[in-house]
C-alpha cells in the first residue's frame, strides 16, 4: 500500500467512527459494515455464520467493481447471492487485503459517494 493509500485508508476508518460511533478494528469490521449495508436489514444481531456470510457479501460486492463477480439474485429472506465472474490473480495475504482495501476504498467512493 502506497503512502497516500494509507492516508487514505485511515480517513475512511475516521469517517465510520464517525457515522457508527465505533471504529472498525480491522479489514474484517469494514467488511461487515459494508454487508450489512448491502444486505440492507439495518443493524440486527447475527448469529456466527450470518457474520460470515456478511462478509462474503461484502467481498463480492467491492470486487464486482472490477467484474470478478455479479450480483445472481436474492433468497426469499432477502439475502445476496452472487455468480463468480472471473478467478482473482495468486497473491500472498498481504496483497489481498491491499486489493480488497483499494475496491473498499473505490466502494465507497462509488457506491456511497465519499470523498476521500
Amino acid at each position: 500500500m502506497t503512502i497516500e493509500d494509507k492516508e487514505i485508508w485511515d480517513k475512511l476508518l475516521r469517517f465510520l467512527e464517525q457515522t457508527t460511533g465505533k471504529k472498525p478494528k480491522d479489514l474484517n469490521g469494514v467488511l461487515f459494515l459494508i454487508g450489512v449495508q448491502e444486505l440492507g436489514k439495518g443493524a440486527l444481531r447475527f448469529e456466527k455464520e450470518q457474520k460470515q456470510d456478511l462478509l462474503h457479501i461484502a467481498i463480492c460486492k467491492v470486487l464486482s467493481l472490477d467484474g470478478y463477480y455479479r450480483l445472481a439474485g436474492t433468497d426469499q429472506e432477502g439475502w445476496p447471492h452472487w455468480e463468480k465472474l472471473k478467478e482473482l490473480p495468486n497473491m500472498d495475504l498481504l496483497a489481498q487485503e491491499n486489493l480488497l482495501k483499494h475496491y473498499i476504498i473505490r466502494y465507497f467512493r462509488e457506491e456511497v459517494g465519499l470523498h476521500i
